[in-house]
C-alpha cells in the first residue's frame, strides 16, 4: 500500500516523518512538501491519480482562519467526488475509499480547532520541565514591538524558533524529535499519530470512531 502525505512545507516534512506509526513501515510511504499552501491546494487535483496511492493524508496550517482553510480543502476534495464533512473531525478526518477514490484523510494544524500552525503543534511537544523553553518566551517576549520583525500571530513560532536554535545541532524540527527534545507522547501528539495509524487501517473504509 502506498501512502502520499501532502504538507505545506520542509519543517511540517520533517516533522510528519518522524511521527509515521511503526505499522506502517512495511509501506511505501511519501510525505511531499508542496511549497506552501497555494501549491498544495492547486495539488490536491492530481493527488488521486499518483501511481498506486491507496491513502492521501493532507496536513495543513489553520493560521488565523481555521473554517476557511478547511472550507478550501473541502471545497477541492468535494469537486473530486469525495464525501467530505461540514466541519473537521477534532480526532482527524478520515475520509473513506471509494470505487474511484483512495482512502483520505485531514488535519488541520495545530489541532483541527484552533487558530494556529505547526510551530503550536511542536511547543505542545516540548517538555514541561525543560528549562530552555521559558527563557525562549522571555526573549521573544523582551523583544521591543519596534523592533519585531514578525506579526502578533507568529510570536508562538518565534519562540519555537528560538527554542530551536538553542538545540546541540540546530536544524529541521524533526532532529529535535529524533534526538528525543521533543516528546511525542502528548495528547496532542498522540492524538495526530492515532490519526496516521486509523488512516492505514488494513480494512477498506474504515472511519473515525463516533
Amino acid at each position: 500500500m502506498t501512502v502520499h502525505i501532502a504538507v505545506e512545507g520542509p519543517n511540517d516534512r520533517h516533522i510528519v516523518g518522524r511521527l509515521i506509526p511503526e505499522t506502517w513501515t512495511d509501506s511505501n510511504v511519501e510525505v511531499k512538501d508542496y511549497g506552501g499552501i497555494d501549491e498544495l491546494l492547486i495539488g490536491v487535483k492530481a493527488m488521486p491519480d499518483i501511481e498506486e496511492v491507496r491513502v492521501i493524508a493532507i496536513v495543513v496550517d489553520a493560521n488565523d482562519h481555521p473554517d476557511r482553510r478547511w472550507q478550501a480543502v473541502r471545497d477541492r476534495l468535494v469537486k473530486l467526488g469525495a464525501d467530505v464533512p461540514t466541519t473537521p473531525v477534532q480526532d482527524g478526518t478520515i475520509i473513506p475509499e471509494t470505487d474511484t477514490l483512495p482512502r483520505i484523510g485531514i488535519w488541520v494544524m495545530p489541532d483541527n480547532k484552533h487558530r494556529g500552525e505547526l510551530e503550536h503543534f511542536v511547543a505542545a511537544m516540548i517538555p514541561d520541565d525543560d528549562p530552555v523553553w521559558p527563557l525562549a518566551e522571555a526573549y521573544v517576549d523582551g523583544i521591543p514591538q519596534e523592533h519585531r520583525e514578525f506579526r502578533p500571530q507568529k510570536e508562538t513560532r518565534a519562540k519555537v524558533l528560538s527554542w530551536i536554535a538553542t538545540r546541540e545541532e540546530p536544524g529541521f524540527m524533526g532532529q529535535a524529535v529524533q534526538r528525543g527534545d521533543l516528546r511525542t507522547d502528548g495528547e496532542l501528539c498522540q492524538r495526530f499519530i492515532a490519526w496516521l495509524d486509523r488512516l492505514f487501517a488494513a480494512e477498506a473504509g474504515a472511519t473515525e470512531p463516533a
